[in-house]
């Protein structure tokens, strides 16, 4: 097959036109060509008059050779890579060791399921329930304001990303296509087919939900075993090795092979690796205050008279300011046509994250407003800083909320003129339990608050009306990602115990739902050839066909 990049037609283009310009571009007959499959489908909106969609296609042709030589000078007429996802290894019968798969978020789901399909056969030990029971704790919060530690929006089947807006896109390098591979066992297990050519695809909370369910029955169908309501509460490690892990309930795990994948919020969990020695170093994170506008504002400002186009859906934004006090305010997780939600995992912390189901027809859109934070912030060398300073700020914002889980909001104009905000204005915030309304000027440092009172009048200046005065913040946004690393090797595992896989987002190598799946799938590969290999030993032969090594 050959790929043909940068097919642009009009929005209103006939489906005919996709063939014709294909024909027009390679200059061929309509008989030589055999078969085109959509790849990718993007807009470009720079022109919001005269919107296009960018096309890129597979096609099969009779004489590729050919068109290879006419196009060999062309940037936009390749062959096409081979995406099919190969493994590593499969387990031999006689394996005697199960790997254990902690947490079961997007990383954890991808490290137990390609595992499985390798005939690994792990056991995932997941600390909150199952993804309908979680739901119905997470709805506890929303409308009663009653938090389950252990059951929430940050723990349980899916992990974090199931209450999110489901982005399913990603800027990490990835030469070995595994995200495809993502994205085929999203389809397969009920996610539109459309995910695999939008080019920001998004599948939603409700939809989220099945799909994880799916991919459990195919894990256990596989003999791998999913154990919900079991925290890991300490690793046992011995001469620089890991052994295996003991549980809330004071059960032993043995294994020799442990994936930790995490998850972002597992502090009790950091605190414990920490004290055992596990390696570990402070990152780069950020904190902010979610943003809400009317999403018939953001369509307008994005794409003009093609606002309301179902081709293109609701419309998104991405934006950056560089403050003069040296920080750096960026947009996070934007969701459009979605909602703010109570995102804490531990009592009297308010923490606010996005939310959108996969028709994003709510009437707000949100988004992060957030600011950057480094290690250098925090004097010393403690790893756990970053996550102190988190659960400092997520207490005030409670504070700040009146102490019932409502999260502080403050209108964007009387944050920008430092007044108390009184009333709501025309946009209603969507978060519940609900928003009392103070002034946030306490609620993030100052030099952050600083910098997003600098940032918004410079991010209205891209989206007329985003500094609106009647635009909601509401805080806090403090769980951007983890504020550790679990330092790993090039071989995956802990610089300083063996056995051990740091993975996703919790550890520091992954940020949203397609990055953290990748990263599992790449973790299951290491354990695979980690464990391949000490079967090896053990036996005393090499191993067999079908390894990669």
């Amino acid at each position: 097959m050959l790929r043909l990049t940068e097919i642009k037609l009009p929005l209103d283009h006939p489906p005919e036109a996709l063939r014709a310009a294909i024909l027009k571009r390679l200059g061929v007959a309509d008989v030589e060509l055999l078969d085109v499959h959509i790849f990718r489908r993007a807009y470009d909106a720079r022109k919001k008059h005269a919107l296009l969609l960018v096309y890129s296609v597979d096609i099969t042709a009779k004489d590729e050779a050919a068109l290879l030589k006419k196009f060999r000078n062309d940037p936009h007429v390749k062959p096409s890579p081979d995406m099919d996802y190969q493994f590593v290894g499969h387990a031999p019968e006689n394996l005697t060791e199960r790997p254990l798969v902690v947490g079961f978020g997007p990383c954890g789901i991808f490290a137990a399921l390609v595992l499985a399909q390798m005939g690994f056969k792990p056991i995932v030990l997941e600390r909150g329930k199952a993804v309908r029971e979680r739901t119905q704790d997470t709805w506890g919060l929303w409308r009663k304001k009653v938090l389950n530690p252990e059951s929430n929006v940050q723990f349980g089947e899916g992990g974090a990303g199931t209450f999110s807006d489901g982005k399913l896109y990603s800027q990490i390098k990835d030469p070995r296509h595994l995200g495809r591979k993502v994205l085929d066992e999203f389809v397969k297990a009920g996610a539109p087919e459309e995910i695999l050519y939008v080019s920001k695809p998004h599948i939603g909370t409700f939809r989220l939900v099945t799909m994880v369910e799916n991919i459990r029955h195919e894990i256990e169908a596989l003999g791998g075993e999913i154990r919900f309501q079991q925290r890991v509460a300490d690793v046992l490690i011995e001469n620089g090795r890991v052994e295996g892990v003991v549980l809330s309930n004071g059960e032993t795990v043995k294994s020799r092979h442990v994936v930790l994948a995490l998850g972002h919020s597992a502090r009790d969990t950091f605190e414990m690796l920490h004290t055992r020695g596990v390696h570990m170093e402070a990152k780069p994170f950020s904190v902010g205050f979610r943003i809400e506008h009317p999403q018939s504002l953001i369509d307008r400002a994005r794409l003009g008279p093609n606002a309301g186009n179902p081709l293109l859906g609701a419309a998104d934004y991405k934006l950056v300011h560089h403050a003069r006090n040296g920080r750096t305010v960026y947009s996070f997780c934007m969701c459009p046509g979605g909602t703010v939600v109570a995102a804490t995992s531990e009592a009297g912390r308010v923490v606010t994250n996005g939310m959108s189901q996969y028709s994003r027809n709510e009437r707000n859109a949100n988004a992060g407003i957030v600011v950057g934070i480094t290690p250098g912030d925090f004097p010393g060398d403690d790893p756990l800083a970053g996550m102190r300073l988190q659960r400092e700020l997520e207490a005030r914002a409670f504070e700040l909320g009146g102490g019932d889980y409502q999260a502080p909001g403050q209108l964007v104009g009387d944050f920008l003129e430092g007044r108390p905000s009184q009333a709501l204005g025309s946009v209603e915030p969507s978060y519940k339990p609900g928003v009392h309304l103070t002034d946030l000027a306490t609620a993030l440092p100052r030099y952050a608050i600083e910098a997003i009172r600098e940032a918004l009048p410079a991010f209205d200046r891209q989206i007329p009306g985003f500094a609106m005065e009647d635009a909601v913040l509401t805080g806090v946004e403090t769980r951007t990602s983890s504020p550790v690393r679990v330092t790993r090797g090039d071989d995956f595992q802990s610089v300083n115990v063996r056995g051990l896989f740091p993975a996703g987002e919790g550890a520091g190598y992954a940020g949203g739902i397609l990055s953290a799946g990748v990263d599992g799938i790449k973790i299951a590969e290491a354990v695979a050839r980690d464990m391949l290999g000490l079967e090896a030993a053990q036996s005393g032969a090499r191993a067999g066909p079908g390894c990669d090594y």
